[in-house]
């Protein structure tokens, strides 16, 4: 059936094109354009037979089993973010009891009916809820804040709890402009609001910025949302105000931080010395990190090409935790 509902995403029905305009109204930061990008890397990526073969293949999930009713509580930072738990919920045969963000409620229930209509039997596989009730486990992803009250409303139950994560690059200097270009993918799709999104860059001592700034300007475009513009122009005085050194290629704000996670139109650099202290730096705050995006053989660690950061297979776990193991695991 997966397999069935990403031949239907590829087909880009008019069903489908009126629920991506609804959500365009809801969300201002849902444009359709970044609806249909994360749909197409869900369709391509992850819904066709030899991916979901792939995958489920690493796993023994046995023909009947006692389903159990899997709480979900779906973010809403980008479109359809939460859809790779529904259906690791669903293709190890349990029941998803689902809470929408309410910056994403029209998506994920169309698609839910899609499958529906290709087989009524779905129907009892998911559950749209206000609250979370009944639940025998429960994943959560949210802020690090929230993440506070998921622990102790959820920590009793068997959890997966996730918290605030970004992407980082490590540059060398030797990247071509053609690699560059593909960072700016990493960091402006979804304008930024991803966790797989790159807001920190790690830069060697005397780093020339300007071929980056001049390769990220190809996103120029991007400060015509309203939205962006705002956060773009209100770092930007910040910055001035505050006679913090900046750099800015007029869509993007860069500024000297130790932090990881960047405000929204602007992205942090640090200097490094040699690469094996950005090794260091990467695994001592590996908690916070999602992924890291570098040239191949850069770095002794895995590592994303620039531009693959949106564009995550389905083994591919969110924080690396395996969540089919985890749902299988449960009594």
């Amino acid at each position: 059936m997966l397999a069935r509902l990403g031949d239907y995403l590829r087909s880009k029905d008019e069903r489908l094109e009126a629920v991506i305009h609804r959500t365009a109204h809801t969300n201002l930061w849902f444009t359709k354009e970044n609806q249909w990008k994360a749909v197409d890397a869900i369709a391509e990526q992850w819904l066709r037979f030899e991916k979901l073969d792939q995958w489920l293949g690493n796993y023994d999930i046995p023909a009947e089993r006692t389903a159990r009713k899997v709480g979900l509580v779906l973010a809403g930072n980008i479109p359809l973010v939460g859809f790779h738990d529904v259906i690791a919920v669903f293709a190890t045969g349990h029941k998803a009891m689902i809470k929408l963000s309410e910056k994403d409620p029209h998506l994920l229930p169309f698609l839910v009916k899609v499958m529906t209509e290709m087989d009524e039997r779905a129907a009892s596989c998911f559950q749209f809820a206000e609250r979370l009730e009944g639940f025998d486990a429960v994943i959560a992803t949210g802020s690090n804040n929230s993440s506070r009250y998921f622990e102790a409303y959820f920590g009793k139950y068997p959890n997966i709890i996730r918290r605030n994560r970004n992407g980082v690059a490590v540059l060398t200097g030797l990247e071509t402009p053609e690699e560059l270009a593909a960072l700016g993918e990493d960091i402006f799709r979804y304008f930024g609001l991803g966790c797989r999104n790159v807001s920190k860059l790690y830069v060697p001592e005397g780093y020339d910025f300007e071929p980056l700034l001049e390769s990220l300007h190809e996103y120029r475009q991007i400060v015509l949302h309203d939205k962006y513009k705002n956060n773009f122009d209100y770092n930007t005085a910040i910055a001035m105000l505050n006679k913090t050194a900046y750099l800015s290629n007029g869509c993007l704000v860069l500024m000297e931080d130790t932090g990881i996670v960047s405000p929204i139109a602007a992205a942090y650099y640090q200097f490094y010395s040699d690469i094996e202290t950005v090794e260091k730096e990467i695994l001592d705050r590996s908690e916070e990190i999602q992924l890291v995006a570098a040239r191949p053989g850069v770095l002794n660690a895995p590592t994303l090409p620039f531009g693959a950061a949106q564009e995550p297979e389905l083994w591919d776990y969110a924080d690396g935790v395996d969540t089919v193991a985890f749902l299988l695991g449960l009594k």
